[in-house]
């Protein structure tokens, strides 16, 4: 088969271990992204399979119907709202989904929450140009950090995630509380977690508020600049989940006015991100570059079950099928 790995910023995927489970099919990786209908389609026209690495590519109705040799999409993970599948389905176009394990995730979420909360990064630029303990060369910006310890984790999306995040909040004596879901509030409340009154309370009380939600058409935009507004001016909102959780552009409005106080971020409305994005002018915003899965464990187990997928699919017993209901 001839098979596109998409979007392989780093060059990384054919030094992975699994990728020898394609040595016997015609393999192109591109590294670099293409947009719009009409730039992908003359890349992508002469292949039968693509393997997406998570949401990265985009593939539409006026996509699909450009790709006339098109039998199989091996997802990385779990298929979201990127595939029109109803299109794929009535193109005959198979759908294979991944596995996917929260450690990655989850760690990254900590590792934004302790740096922010520490000013790490600022201090450590600063400390390259000789500058000692200094967190900004701007007086209100040039404060100390803080620590974890005693102060109040709010958990928004008590799932594989959320979870994990609570219990690194619990390890470090944070007061975690949890809003999400009837039946993600029952699970949390048998974890030992306290439950928020509300939202609104969620919102109100959290020093720090963690984001894990799942994008879908209930969830999109589920957050909105009021809801942000009600945070207390030295917070830190951190998402590595969804910007499109978020109205569009309720974060910067938000934090241009002063609450949240700070934010720690992943992921973002347009990917890569510009390096004109005014977010990333703000010295109160801590931003990475979309790394949540971007991990050499997690690589491993993606690209693995992604490729078996493939293999399974050309020896004609594919499994692992996302079943799509067509209209």
């Amino acid at each position: 088969m001839k098979i596109a790995i998409l979007d392989d910023y780093q060059d990384c995927v054919r030094h992975l271990d699994c990728f020898s489970l394609l040595q016997e099919h015609d393999v192109k990786i591109f590294t670099s992204s293409a947009r719009g209908v009409g730039q992908l389609a003359i890349r992508l026209r002469e292949f039968d399979a693509l393997v997406l690495i998570r949401e990265r590519t985009v593939l539409s109705r006026a996509l699909l119907e450009k790709l006339p040799n098109l039998k199989l999409i091996s997802q990385t993970g779990k298929v979201s709202g990127h595939i029109d599948t109803a299109a794929a389905a009535a193109r005959g176009i198979t759908i294979c989904e991944g596995v996917g394990d929260p450690t990655a995730p989850a760690e990254l979420a900590w590792a934004l929450t302790m740096a922010a909360m520490r000013k790490l990064p600022q201090y450590l630029s600063n400390l390259k140009d000789g500058l000692w303990q200094t967190a900004s060369l701007h007086p209100q910006h040039n404060t100390l950090g803080r620590t974890l310890k005693g102060r109040t984790l709010g958990i928004w999306g008590y799932g594989r995630i959320g979870r994990r995040v609570a219990a690194y909040g619990k390890a470090f004596g944070m007061d975690v509380v949890v809003w999400g879901r009837e039946a993600s509030l029952a699970t949390a409340a048998q974890d030992g977690y306290r439950l928020a009154a509300s939202k609104e309370a969620l919102l109100a009380e959290s020093d720090v508020l963690s984001l894990h939600l799942r994008l879908n058409e209930q969830t999109r935009g589920i957050v909105s600049a009021d809801d942000l507004q009600r945070m207390k001016p030295d917070a830190l909102f951190v998402n590595i989940s969804r910007a499109e959780l978020l109205q569009p552009d309720a974060l910067l409005s938000s934090l241009q006015a002063g609450r949240p106080g700070y934010a720690a971020l992943d992921v973002y409305e347009s990917e890569p991100l510009p390096p004109t994005s005014p977010l990333l002018q703000m010295e109160n915003v801590l931003a990475s570059p979309h790394l949540g899965y971007v991990e050499k464990d997690s690589y491993e187990l993606y690209f693995h079950s992604a490729f078996q997928n493939i293999v399974d699919f050309a020896n004609g017993a594919p499994r692992n099928v996302l079943q799509v209901q067509q209209d």
